[in-house]
């Protein structure tokens, strides 16, 4: 049976659309991603992230969980050359840009651990599928364009693949460049479409957080491919994205 839901988690709207599973499923989903924004938000002051931040547990003391995101968010700092940073000086530690993609990539795997094949999770837009929706037709994901939210630059079809989207345009110059301290700037939008949605949603912050080298970048990373919006509305994207209009 086919089953959507939607519920406000980790502070955005998360949909689960089970085209072979349960109401059981969906809310392993979201009991799952409820747990992460307990133990994850930096913006809660009991979670396991500000305690460490806050020096009231040690290093060594951090869950397996804790230790891999901030195993992740290393990985992508050195990769982007100091743009991406999950602690930038004077701030508090918030891998936010890590969590939110391991952790719906994370409830993927628990879907297809519980045996099911056709299935899409979307995390304010940034979105991990499974399967196809219908027989011989890809799940199609829509890149929103910078200057309209009515409006989509491109559409993707995705097999059992993840895309994610950066952007200023729903939260502000919220992304930091971790080299100079400051907004990010040269880009409107950066998607990256990867194999799971940890990679997308990683290299997406990093390479907006570069701004107009992020495009390149991202392009050269494993598995990764790319549409980006530059500030003069110029498009970068992959020849080998699977844009359907």
């Amino acid at each position: 049976m086919a089953i959507t839901a939607v519920r406000q988690l980790m502070g955005l709207p998360i949909s689960v659309d089970l085209r072979d599973g349960t109401q059981r499923e969906a809310d392993m989903v979201f009991d799952w991603l409820h747990e992460v924004d307990l133990r994850f938000s930096p913006f809660r002051l009991d979670s396991e992230v500000t305690r460490l931040d806050e020096g009231r547990i040690g290093a060594e003391e951090i869950s397996a969980d804790l230790l891999h995101v901030l195993a992740l968010c290393e990985t992508y700092e050195l990769r982007s050359g100091g743009a991406f940073k999950a602690k930038l000086p004077g701030r508090q530690l918030d891998p936010n840009a890590v969590v939110k993609g391991w952790a719906v990539q994370r409830a993927a795997d628990l879907l297809r651990a519980a045996g099911l094949r056709r299935f899409c999770i979307n995390a304010g837009g940034d979105v991990v599928t499974a399967g196809e929706p219908t027989d011989g037709e890809p799940w199609r994901v829509g890149i929103r364009h910078p200057d309209d939210s009515q409006r989509v630059c491109a559409v993707v079809g995705i097999r059992d693949g993840a895309v994610a989207t950066s952007a200023a345009y729903e939260r502000g110059n919220h992304i930091i460049d971790g080299r100079t301290g400051l907004p990010a700037f040269g880009l409107l939008s950066m998607t990256v479409y990867a194999p799971d949605l940890t990679t997308a949603d990683a290299t997406a912050t990093a390479a907006f957080a570069m701004g107009i080298d992020g495009p390149e970048w991202a392009a050269q990373q494993p598995g990764c491919l790319v549409h980006a919006v530059d500030s003069n509305h110029r498009v970068f994207r992959s020849p080998e994205l699977p844009v359907l209009s």
